[in-house]
């Protein structure tokens, strides 16, 4: 596991950034027209002119040729067909000529003809506008907005049942207004500062050093450590905490109705007030619900999933109202929009929010308590909810019946159930549900209703597997018509049970998340005049939060959060200190630990397989003993164990992460009876099966535990 870390590291290279994309930005010069247009200067054009960077006022000037840019050609495309952006077209080509409006008829009348095509100008009536996967070709304005009203007409009525703005901080184009407290703006500072192209560049180099510590409650041996500022001990326990008035109303219900007392000190509560941060957080101390962790795993639950929902709720309070402005004052609301930020309210695509997790089972735990805490005004209808318990799981009553009908083992043998369970309790809560690891769907939220199974560029928040994500991937890589675009606006990344996709496989993870927050290859119906600048220049991974919850915490883990993790807004981290385990140890075994000497972690692996060959392989290989078993925490460790033990002509049996079920058993029983001296296993497959390995029934006299 050291070289793999140790490589990613050396050979990690600098993500390159695409160049800045910049609605005011004045294209370059690259041909000069000698053409002298005889006009006296006006007060308007003088000052265009000396904008432009001209020296001098003059009664004649050159008209300089420019070769449009990116922008320009994208406006007189979209132009040919809406009246409005042909109009955007024409005003910006007169801002960069400095001519006045006056003056376009006199210059450009030729020109008007052919832009005012008659177009719809609704604008669109969706959050981050959603479209059909299909949909590869640059959709017309006029058709966009036809589609999306009628696929999303609950979303522009939802502006007449939201709260005001006063509720939530929100002013005129989103900007934040009398804040009721410093953590409703948390959403409006975040998401609208714009960082410059040398704060990027400082990110990208700079390593976060960890400023402050404030210890953890209710754990003795935890403290929080962040960059930045200490914000966690200024909570202000008379406010909503950020949380939109109706969020936090239902939240506290339910808080009360299962016999909560005291809400400012709750475990979700203080969650909540680092999620709302917007800084990434690593968690590596969460006792999970498969450990004893119920109450402590169901707090944390809730509280990232109601920073979702407030998030995703925000983002869509925020573009219905600003489409609202837009079409009360359509020109000044227009032209607003070219000029101004005020109303740059979405992404690429919709879906803002995304949660991976391991297992089925999980998801169908978090989707349904994400049901549950959302307020009832918000699902009036739940649409696939029993096509969802029958694909992810079934319900409570059924479950219990199944663990009734579970009495007997798993070969019928009729033995009872304390007898044949020989697995430990947590593999059993773990592995009791729906244990399939390859999902994804995609979950959207309208005014009165909750869409399951919705159209992931129409979704709101997107549940997954890293598995299923990383199929996906590989198929557009082969496919060049298909595309995960729906990634490219992920605003808040939630990683749930880390521990136990790391036992999956931990690449597929940091492949997946290689892959947000990138530019997408097709339009998708967004209104481009909306989308926020960092957006555009590519900044938006640094805009992205990610929330990594762990039972523990391990290298590979600490190295995703160090280096895949770039919140501009900073980071917050757990740090444990543990008193160790070996006086817990129950059987009287004598344990020894040897030390290895590397030059780097990346000559760590090369360095342990040396050390194992020459120092501890021979005391192996000569004595008389039998019943040795070589552990690996890694498949790459066992490949290269293995190999080195067959170059030996070792007698020895393998339980790895893809033997067949047939030659497990044949090595077990070949292991138990001593027809083979060594059993090399490894953690995953022990995390999977969990067989047996104590001594008596294993037949185990030495265990080297390679790590």
């Amino acid at each position: 596991m050291g070289k793999q870390f140790g490589r990613k590291q050396a050979g990690m290279k600098k993500r390159k950034m695409p160049p800045k994309f910049d609605r005011n930005k004045r294209p370059k010069k690259n041909q000069q027209r000698e053409e002298k247009v005889a006009r006296s200067a006006s007060p308007s054009s003088s000052g265009d002119v000396s904008a432009e960077g001209s020296s001098g006022v003059a009664s004649e000037e050159e008209v300089i040729y420019k070769e449009p840019s990116v922008y320009d050609n994208l406006l007189m495309k979209l132009g040919s067909s809406s009246e409005s952006l042909a109009n955007a077209f024409k005003m910006r080509q007169r801002q960069e000529e400095g001519r006045s409006d006056s003056e376009e008829d006199e210059v450009d009348g030729s020109d008007s003809d052919s832009l005012s095509e008659k177009g719809d100008d609704d604008g669109d009536k969706d959050s981050d506008n959603g479209s059909p996967t299909s949909d590869s070709k640059l959709q017309e304005p006029n058709k966009v907005g036809i589609v999306e009203q009628s696929v999303d007409a609950e979303i522009e009525a939802d502006y007449e049942a939201s709260d005001t703005d006063e509720e939530h901080g929100l002013g005129v184009g989103g900007q934040s207004s009398v804040e009721a407290s410093t953590y409703a703006s948390s959403y409006n500072e975040h998401f609208g500062y714009n960082l410059t192209k040398a704060e990027v560049d400082n990110l990208s180099d700079k390593k976060l050093k960890y400023k402050w510590e404030v210890p953890a409650v209710d754990m003795s041996n935890c403290k929080w450590t962040g960059t930045g500022e200490c914000f966690i001990k200024d909570i202000n326990p008379n406010s909503d905490y950020g949380l939109k008035p109706k969020l936090y109303k239902h939240w506290l219900d339910i808080y009360k109705t299962s016999r909560g007392n005291d809400f400012n000190s709750s475990k979700q509560r203080r969650f909540f007030s680092l999620c709302n941060s917007y800084q990434d957080i690593l968690h590596c101390n969460k006792k999970p619900f498969y450990y004893k962790g119920q109450e402590e795993d169901s707090s944390i639950m809730d509280a990232y999933l109601m920073h979702s929902l407030n998030h995703i709720f925000r983002t869509r309070d925020l573009v219905t109202k600003n489409d609202a402005k837009v079409a009360k004052n359509k020109e000044s609301a227009k032209e607003e929009i070219l000029v101004g930020d005020g109303f740059l309210d979405r992404g690429f695509t919709r879906p803002k929010v995304m949660i991976l997790l391991p297992l089925r089972s999980i998801a169908l735990k978090v989707i349904k308590r994400l049901i549950q805490l959302t307020p009832n005004t918000y699902k009036v209808n739940i649409e696939h909810l029993d096509r969802f318990y029958d694909e992810f799981g079934v319900e409570e009553e059924e479950d219990e019946k199944d663990n009734n009908q579970s009495s007997q083992d798993l070969h019928g043998t009729g033995k009872s159930k304390s007898q044949k369970s020989s697995k430990p309790r947590d593999f059993q809560i773990l592995f009791g549900g729906n244990k399939d690891d390859d999902f994804m769907i995609g979950i959207k939220f309208t005014r009165k209703s909750i869409k399951l199974y919705n159209d992931f560029y129409s979704s709101d928040i997107i549940f997954a597997s890293p598995i299923n994500l990383l199929a996906k991937i590989g198929k557009t890589e082969k496919n060049k018509e298909l595309d995960v675009d729906y990634l490219s606006s992920i605003e808040v990344l939630i990683i749930d049970h880390a521990d136990v996709i790391s036992m999956q496989n931990w690449t597929f993870l940091t492949s997946v998340v290689e892959q947000l927050n990138g530019i997408p290859s097709k339009q998708h119906g967004t209104d481009v005049m909306r989308i926020r600048q960092w957006y555009l220049d590519g900044y938006a991974r640094f805009y992205r939060q990610s929330i990594i919850l762990s039972y523990y915490l391990n290298p590979d883990i600490n190295a995703f959060f160090n280096h895949r993790c770039a919140n501009y807004k900073g980071k917050v981290k757990l740090v444990c200190e543990y008193k160790g385990v070996l006086p817990k140890v129950l059987l009287n075994v004598r344990q020894i630990y040897e030390r290895f000497n590397a030059d780097s972690i990346a000559d760590a692996d090369d360095a342990r397989l040396e050390y194992f060959t020459k120092k501890v392989f021979p005391k192996i290989k000569d004595s008389i003993q039998g019943g040795i078993m070589l552990f690996t925490s890694s498949y790459f460790e066992f490949v290269r164990l293995r190999n080195f033990l067959k170059s030996q002509n070792a007698s020895f049996c393998l339980l790895g992460d893809y033997t067949e079920a047939s030659d497990i058993s044949r090595a077990r029983v070949w292991f138990f009876e001593g027809k083979r001296k060594i059993m090399l296993y490894t953690e995953r497959a022990h995390f999977y099966h969990r067989y047996k390995s104590n001594y008596e029934d294993f037949g185990l006299s030495f265990i080297d535990v390679y790590c």
